[in-house]
């Protein structure tokens, strides 16, 4: 069993809620019943509109209250969503230029500190690539892994020195200045996301919980319709 809020599995009976088996998370202290299976009654367009909501800026507590679904559902929503979903959606067309940069965020409080590496085509918008991770070049190696093989004409990215470890300094670009897509990618992610909010109750208690939700914000920046999914 995990905790649907971190994902422990340092779990503790604790007594009963409604007739249901009540459990403690030793990790954050949250309680949770037994089950949280989305009740039968729940259509495809309630799930796609909670959903909606999601990835449009409502916390899942938010959510709860405008849509009167318990937001541990919802949560569930998200993960069966994310779980399906492929990192980022095909890409349609090699990017000539590339553009690099790195968005901070937390997981379970503010000091623990983590970076969305984000790739993106310097003349299209959606993101394409992503990594999650610390700020080191072993998080940046596998976003570069995908991003050589575009083969670009330049990358663009700011002066963090992973970068330059990494491009060859003839086809590097190092400036803020042509870099507004990928700024740009990275601020609507924040717009659209509760837990990429720079100020905000809401936040991300697992890495994997991040990894599902920039998923389905993803999909649903592309192609503007939540997946349907059982």
């Amino acid at each position: 069993m995990h905790c649907p809020y971190c994902e422990s599995t340092e779990i503790r009976k604790n007594g009963k809620r409604r007739g249901k088996q009540n459990h403690i998370c030793v990790s954050c202290g949250r309680q949770f019943i037994d089950v949280y299976s989305p009740p039968k009654g729940y259509s495809d367009e309630i799930k796609q509109s909670c959903l909606r909501s999601y990835v449009n800026g409502m916390g899942f507590r938010a959510i709860e209250r405008d849509k009167g679904v318990h937001h541990t559902t919802v949560i569930n929503w998200v993960k069966q969503a994310g779980e399906k979903l492929p990192d980022a959606p095909p890409i349609e067309q090699i990017p000539l230029v590339g553009e690099l940069d790195e968005l901070e965020t937390f997981v379970g409080f503010k000091k623990n500190k983590i970076w969305l590496w984000t790739a993106v085509n310097h003349f299209q918008k959606n993101i394409l690539a992503w990594v999650l991770g610390d700020h080191s070049a072993e998080t940046f190696q596998p976003l570069w892994d995908i991003v050589s093989l575009w083969q670009c004409y330049f990358y663009v990215s700011d002066g963090w020195p992973v970068y330059a470890s990494f491009i060859d300094s003839g086809d590097h670009i190092i400036s803020k200045t042509y870099m507004t897509r990928v700024e740009g990618e990275n601020t609507r992610g924040s717009h659209y996301l509760a837990r990429l909010h720079r100020k905000t109750l809401c936040y991300s208690k697992s890495v994997d919980m991040l990894k599902y939700s920039i998923r389905l914000l993803l999909h649903y920046l592309k192609y503007r319709r939540i997946p349907v999914f059982s």
